[in-house]
């Protein structure tokens, strides 16, 4: 493999002129004059695009991709986990309980029957346990396994649908800003690069690509021992005999370690469920019945080499090249490895590799309020919260309590007009660690596009809005709030 060292030589000999060159001044054709626009495709993009539609106010939404769904699709990050808290009740549910609603319709998604959620039935344990956090703290929490091409097409139905003008193809580069008011944004396609005006624009670029170019402050350090500092890229092996698989795993326990530390030795990647591990992060060998029997596969996360993650950066096109070139060499070892010697594998053959990069976290809005670790340990309950959240790491309880999102923590600093949603909304290391996946950034969407039809409708700043109107609005969209919540937005603010 390309050496890290080489890289940052390369990085030097490119980067050591100080020329510049001047790009002249042109007008841009404005294509499109709308009240919200939603820069980014994925889950949050994607609630918030249908929400906005559905409220009422003319939505477009910008994404580079041929496809909607960001990692969920593109990103073969297959699992949407963490909607249930270890009870009967589900806590994230409106738009994102309609996607599953709508692959279950078509046989795209895998999860515990909704009447056995809580459940402790060992039988029911034991059916689940193999299924990544489907079983924690010895309950059934509702975890969903989805098909990717499946997920695209329910998508790109509801937006249809809902109403929403689909820009694909379409990079938005840049948002136009007047005196600390966003007009809109420009964006670049093989039609050239061209402008939309709106009301209200809504950044789901996860990376927060709108808010930095409009000048609204972010933080961008992050933990190098941290999930989201990781970058991935996830490759499909098919054809794999999983029974014979499992059963060496299980009966040659010392024997199957002894050959995943072998294939990291020769720079591979193991499977084996080790987080701790910087190079390896998951592996599913598990699939849903609608999986065919050619595309049962193992799914491996990867990031690089061990100690190589901590200075990739997802705002370097140099380190995601460098991932993309690396994981695909680190990919044939694999594959050339389990083939020849672990049983299961013999007939196998690679079946895809994500066309999106795996990018977890980059830079993070400071904005009106910071969500912070001591907020979620606390439970602490916001006045706007938008979006509750199960723990994560275990069942409910004092010491794992219910996570809050307030909705100022979409709201920028110095900027108006704009609302962020997804993993780059407002908080510290931790709290965005725990709170910036699948499921909670498609409820953190489905807030802002509810906001920001509101604030178009009404011309006034986002931050402007009735907090108690929209957390109406947004129960009204079978979105699950704090019982203390619920009862004041019965009440006018």
């Amino acid at each position: 493999m390309i050496s890290r060292e080489a890289v940052t030589m390369i990085r030097a000999g490119s980067t050591s002129t100080n020329r510049k060159v001047k790009e002249p001044a042109r007008e841009i054709n404005v294509c499109r004059e709308t009240d919200v626009v939603v820069v980014g495709g994925g889950p949050a993009g994607v609630g918030a695009a249908i929400a906005s539609a559905r409220s009422g106010a003319r939505t477009i939404l910008v994404e580079r991709y041929g496809h909607l769904g960001g990692m969920a699709s593109g990103g073969l990050v297959i699992l949407i986990p963490h909607l249930s808290d270890g009870t009967k009740e589900r806590q994230i549910a409106g738009i994102c309980q309609e996607i599953i609603s709508r692959l279950d319709e078509s046989g795209g998604a895998l999860h515990p029957r909704y009447e056995d959620l809580g459940s402790s039935d060992p039988r029911l344990v034991k059916k689940w346990q193999d299924y990544l956090f489907f079983v924690m703290g010895g309950r059934l929490r509702l975890s969903v396994l989805v098909d990717p091409e499946i997920l695209k097409c329910v998508l790109n139905n509801m937006m249809e649908e809902a109403g929403v003008t689909l820009f694909l193809h379409s990079w938005s580069t840049r948002a136009l800003v007047e005196r600390n008011r966003i007009r809109g944004v420009v964006f670049e396609s093989k039609s050239g690069r061209q402008a939309i005006l709106s009301k209200v624009v809504i950044d789901a670029t996860g990376d927060g690509d709108i808010f930095a170019s409009a000048g609204a402050p972010f933080d961008g350090k992050l933990d190098p021992n941290a999930r989201i500092s990781r970058l991935a890229l996830v490759f499909q092996i098919a054809n794999v005999q999983t029974q014979r698989f499992s059963k060496f795993m299980r009966e040659e326990h010392q024997r199957y370690a002894d050959l995943m530390y072998e294939l990291e030795r020769l720079g591979g990647f193991s499977l084996i469920l080790r987080s701790q591990r910087e190079d390896v992060v998951w592996v599913n060998n598990y699939f849903p019945k609608w999986v065919p029997n050619y595309m049962k596969s193992f799914v491996t996360e990867t990031a690089g080499k061990g100690q190589k993650t901590a200075s990739l950066s997802a705002l370097s096109f140099e380190d995601l090249t460098w991932v993309e070139v690396n994981a695909r060499k680190g990919m044939l070892i694999t594959y050339n490895f389990l083939k020849k010697k672990v049983p299961g594998f013999d007939k196998s053959f690679i079946m895809n590799v994500a066309p999106q990069i795996g990018t977890r976290g980059s830079r993070r809005l400071l904005g009106e309020y910071i969500v912070t670790e001591n907020d979620l340990r606390s439970g602490t309950v916001h006045d706007d919260t938008i979006a509750l959240c199960p723990p994560i790491d275990a069942n409910v309880s004092q010491e794992r309590p219910h996570m809050c999102i307030p909705y100022r923590s979409l709201l920028p600093r110095k900027v108006e007009n704009l609302l962020v949603a997804g993993r780059s909304f407002s908080s510290d290391l931790v709290a965005n660690d725990v709170l910036n996946i699948i499921p909670f950034c498609v409820a953190m969407g489905q807030a802002a596009g509810a906001a920001a039809a509101m604030a178009a409708k009404a011309s006034i700043n986002p931050g402007d809005i009735d907090i108690r109107t929209l957390q109406r609005n947004l129960i009204k969209q079978n979105v699950v709030l704090p019982p203390a919540i619920g009862a004041h937005a019965k009440t006018r603010k």
